[in-house]
């Protein structure tokens, strides 16, 4: 250890005062904020990664982290904080912590983990922020929405490759009744199935076609 003191002059005298007996400066260590803070956002979670540099590395590898993050809007005094059990420089916010749509700003400090004997430290300095947003899930509205959508482009296209074979291949009355079965039926599939997706639709719809034509010759 060292010893600590400090020396002035009052009065014409000469003083010397012991501030520190026995200073450790292991013990008194301030770290530079972490760097390069960065986020990658989904609909199921976050990821938050950043780096710590001009540091020795066995530094690095007893360093405990505490994240803080909010909506872009609020103040840091209402943040939220989270101490990190790990010493990697990342961490992950599950999606049930984050409200959809909204856009979130987070930082990080570092110091020598609590746990660690050799070394003592004090809280580094916030690092600059990230913004990040969770990416919206679809909603079951949405997707009843597409189902209609392609049902309606469906409907007409049927009706409009009948009035062509009507009109150009010249079909009798009971092969047009033909036809219409066939398309009844490839529309009340596609209500009795929403999964289906519109391509896979048409391939059914082309196929009903060749084979109906190859029927009527």
């Amino acid at each position: 250890g060292y010893r600590v003191s400090l020396q002035g002059n009052f009065f014409g005298h000469n003083h010397t005062y012991v501030t520190f007996p026995e200073y450790n400066p292991r013990k008194h260590i301030k770290l530079d904020p972490p760097l390069n803070i960065q986020s990658n956002a989904t609909a199921s979670k976050c990821q938050i990664w950043w780096s710590v540099w001009n540091m020795p590395w066995y530094l690095v590898e007893i360093l405990q982290y505490e994240l803080q993050y909010k909506e872009y809007s609020m103040s840091w005094e209402v943040a939220l904080n989270k101490t990190l059990p790990s010493s990697l420089p990342q961490v992950e916010i599950e999606a049930t912590e984050l409200r959809s749509g909204v856009a979130y700003v987070a930082r990080v400090r570092c110091k020598v983990s609590e746990n660690e004997n050799s070394y003592h430290s004090q809280w580094s300095e916030w690092s600059q922020t990230t913004v990040f947003q969770r990416a919206g899930v679809p909603k079951l509205s949405e997707k009843i929405l597409n189902t209609k959508t392609m049902l309606f482009l469906f409907i007409p296209l049927s009706f409009g490759t009948l009035l062509y074979l009507s009109w150009n291949c010249k079909l009798s009355s009971r092969n047009l009744s033909f036809f219409f079965f066939k398309c009844c039926f490839l529309t009340l599939g596609q209500k009795a199935s929403p999964a289906l997706t519109f391509p896979r639709q048409l391939l059914s719809f082309s196929h009903s076609i060749v084979c109906t034509v190859e029927i009527l010759r």
